[in-house]
């Protein structure tokens, strides 16, 4: 497709626009769905086409097209051209593209084992198998999991970015996820629902690597414990040790989204909400000399891997706090034009009929020096939370609340009995500065982050080791 990309950068040209960009992309998926043990629906699902993106006028102009032909292609860009134009008229700061090193690659992720070598049959044969095995875990104690449903997506996506300005990226990238969700039920204790992400990059080895049987045993036996065993969890001002599943949602939402600069800029205001952080909140102190959040596009495996952006720019690690300190902002080359520095590569788009904006990848707290053995060693009167059963944040991602799922008390640096839906309600401030031990442990999960509109839900890591907290505030219901 780079002889259709480059006709359209080149067409764009033509038609004066100072800056062009085309992005083929081919999303190829086939989705297994398990409800309670029956396969629910297999679908096939083939999305293919090209976008345009132009500056001309100083504005930006953005089209697609489904049919990969010349004639639809010159429709799109004078679509393009001309929304850019009308834009123009509208009073406000120009749009440019930063200066950037763009890519010349063709970057194919291959798989060990292909998708095309395993059989549909044996996909919902293994999804029955592990539903099955969860019913059993639970089922040894006597409880019941009534309602199960397993989401099994695997695809392939093909891209081919060219720019008016040298970037050549072809890349061919296969993804494989789980989506799950199971609901445990006892008479005397009602009932506790769990739901969790699997995901990665690359082929049949990647669910091979999840242990999926281990896994649903696991989590069906820890619901299990959470109804029959779980006590009444503690208020007021305590330890607390966090689990790297509620510390990669505390990275991912409430530094990862607060640092994307289309919304420190407020483009983002009326479609995913604001964010605490300014222009100038570079150097702005949040936590403690323990906290480095990142985020990094080239953890090779991880759900949200890339090695260019659809912009062709190379990837990198963002190193979004340093030692506790606002480091730098995830940009575009748009966003990064404004603040005039370069783009770090964050421009990403869902699907060829969506514009590329700034998204995050594997967003993480990174380990420190402490096994987790010595994070509760440190604690004589606290609360372990393990995972979550749901949370919430506010528009500028600075107020939150987490209610944790599998949780247990520690009583002089041991995990004691377990406790029942721990609230942490905190500030983004509040939660990072309170840090006084960080874990040498390293533990991933997926997620699909939504953001723009129309809605983009793109493939991500959330992660970050186990975390210490000290003297942090707890509620409940």
């Amino acid at each position: 497709m780079e002889e259709l990309t480059q006709f359209a950068v080149d067409f764009a040209g033509s038609l004066k626009a100072e800056y062009a960009e085309a992005r083929f992309q081919s999303d190829v998926k086939e989705v297994v769905i398990l409800k309670n043990g029956f396969t629910e629906a297999l679908a096939f699902q083939e999305s293919k086409g090209i976008s345009v993106r132009v500056v001309a006028g100083n504005s930006l102009g953005f089209a697609s097209a489904s049919r990969l032909t010349k004639k639809a292609v010159r429709s799109a860009v004078r679509q393009a051209v001309k929304l850019a134009r009308a834009a123009s008229k509208i009073p406000g700061k120009g749009v440019s593209m930063s200066e950037c090193d763009l890519g010349k690659a063709n970057v194919k992720v291959k798989p060990v084992i292909k998708f095309a070598d395993v059989d549909l049959e044996t996909r919902v044969q293994l999804l029955k198998e592990v539903d099955q095995c969860a019913q059993e875990s639970a089922a040894k104690v006597k409880v019941k999991m009534p309602a199960r449903m397993l989401n099994f997506t695997t695809w392939i996506t093909e891209k081919n970015v060219v720019t008016s300005d040298g970037a050549r990226v072809h890349s061919v990238t296969p993804r494989v996820a789980l989506s799950s969700l199971l609901t445990a039920l006892h008479p005397q204790s009602g009932i506790v629902q769990r739901s969790f992400n699997l995901g990665g990059t690359g082929g049949w080895e990647v669910v091979k690597e999840w242990n999926m049987f281990e896994l649903f045993a696991e989590e069906a036996s820890s619901l299990s414990r959470i109804l029959l065993e779980a006590k009444k969890a503690p208020k007021g001002v305590v330890d607390l040790v966090l689990g790297p599943e509620v510390i990669g949602l505390v990275s991912h939402e409430s530094s990862g989204h607060p640092g994307e600069a289309d919304r420190i800029l407020g483009r983002e205001a009326a479609q995913a909400g604001e964010t605490y952080l300014k222009p100038d909140s570079l150097g702005l102190r949040v936590g403690s000399s323990h906290v480095n959040v990142v985020d990094d596009p080239t953890v090779k495996g991880s759900f949200g891997y890339y090695e260019y952006d659809d912009e062709g720019v190379k990837a990198r690690k963002r190193t979004l706090i340093k030692e506790g300190v606002i480091n730098e902002f995830l940009h575009n080359r748009e966003t990064a034009s404004v603040f005039r520095v370069t783009s770090n590569g964050a421009s990403r788009a869902v699907a060829y009929n969506r514009e590329p904006i700034v998204r995050m990848a594997n967003t993480f707290l990174e380990p420190g020096d402490y096994t987790k053995e010595e994070l509760f060693e440190g604690v004589k009167d606290g609360v372990y939370i393990k995972n979550f059963m749901e949370w919430n944040i506010d528009d500028r991602r600075f107020n939150q609340r987490y209610v944790g799922l599998e949780a247990y008390r520690i009583k002089n640096g041991e995990l004691s009995e377990m406790v029942k839906n721990p609230v942490l309600e905190v500030t983004t401030i509040g939660l990072w500065s309170a840090v006084d031990a960080v874990g040498k442990d390293l533990e991933f999960q997926a997620a699909y982050c939504g953001k723009g509109d129309p809605m983009q839900g793109i493939p991500v890591w959330t992660g970050g080791p186990h975390v210490r907290l000290r003297k942090i505030r707890l509620g409940g219901a």
